[in-house]
């Protein structure tokens, strides 16, 4: 019993034979690398021996990202002109993952005056942005002998919530490009997975009051808390190992039981 719970944990850690990284480590691109649960899989991976490019919008809030990435690279996920360039500059650089993160949230109601922005923005940041990288990265993920690519959604692919009804949608697209892609290039062994997180402690969260989140946590999810970033990044690394080969076009919840909880 032993030896096979040892093995189960060295498959979940990436480390039995063949499956720990040095010089010769698998190569991660993660957009929205900067903060939050992107900062966090920079982290993560770093962590694990992987290794990392992570890109920013603003390439002047990269002090935290650069300590632990071997590269940062400037990238506006919304223009087609700039994802363009990064392929460029990436040009023979081997890429085996690619973690379409970047995300934004701009709450308006369907008749506000800032409802057309918010459907723009978020469907070229969340929904669009994750097939141009995809099509960026391709070449690479081509020549990778473990291709992965995971989107992150979240769990409003699964439902809805008033007043982020544009961020409801691109998260919806999100999933349904992840199966779309999944289907597509599934022939070549590259996988394509889809991570939604629930309640977590991000940027995003922060301006809610802690009261308010305690109150939520326990009415809404079976865990009775706010998820921390590294339990989404922990996840998402599960699905990129090579170990992870037969996974594909599944979406995997990180959300603490709300889903099922409201289900």
């Amino acid at each position: 019993m032993m030896r096979i719970l040892a093995l189960v944990l060295s498959v979940l850690t990436g480390s039995i034979a063949g499956m720990t990284y040095a010089a010769d480590a698998p190569t991660v691109l993660i957009t929205g690398a900067n903060r939050g649960i992107g900062l966090e899989y920079a982290r993560q991976f770093a962590a694990k021996g992987y290794q990392v490019i992570g890109t920013v919008r603003d390439p002047s809030d990269t002090k935290e990202l650069s300590a632990v990435t071997q590269r940062v690279e400037q990238l506006d996920v919304t223009d087609a002109a700039s994802v363009a360039a990064l392929a460029g500059r990436l040009h023979g650089v081997p890429i085996d993952i690619l973690v379409n993160n970047a995300g934004i949230v701009m709450p308006s109601t369907v008749d506000a005056d800032n409802f057309a922005e918010s459907w723009d923005m978020s469907l070229a940041v969340m929904a669009g942005a994750q097939a141009w990288a995809i099509r960026a990265a391709l070449p690479s993920l081509r020549r990778s002998p473990h291709p992965r690519i995971v989107n992150i959604a979240s769990t409003e692919a699964l439902g809805a919530t008033r007043y982020i009804s544009a961020y409801t949608v691109a998260k919806h697209a999100s999933m349904g490009l992840t199966r779309a892609m999944a289907v597509e290039l599934g022939a070549e062994g590259i996988t394509v997975n889809c991570v939604c997180p629930g309640p977590i402690r991000t940027a995003m969260t922060q301006r809610t009051p802690e009261e308010d989140k305690l109150v939520f946590a326990k009415r809404r999810t079976v865990l009775r808390r706010y998820g921390e970033p590294e339990e989404v990044a922990h996840a998402t690394l599960s699905l990129v190992l090579p170990a992870a080969g037969f996974i594909t076009g599944a979406t995997l919840v990180v959300d603490g039981g709300l889903t099922i909880r409201n289900a």
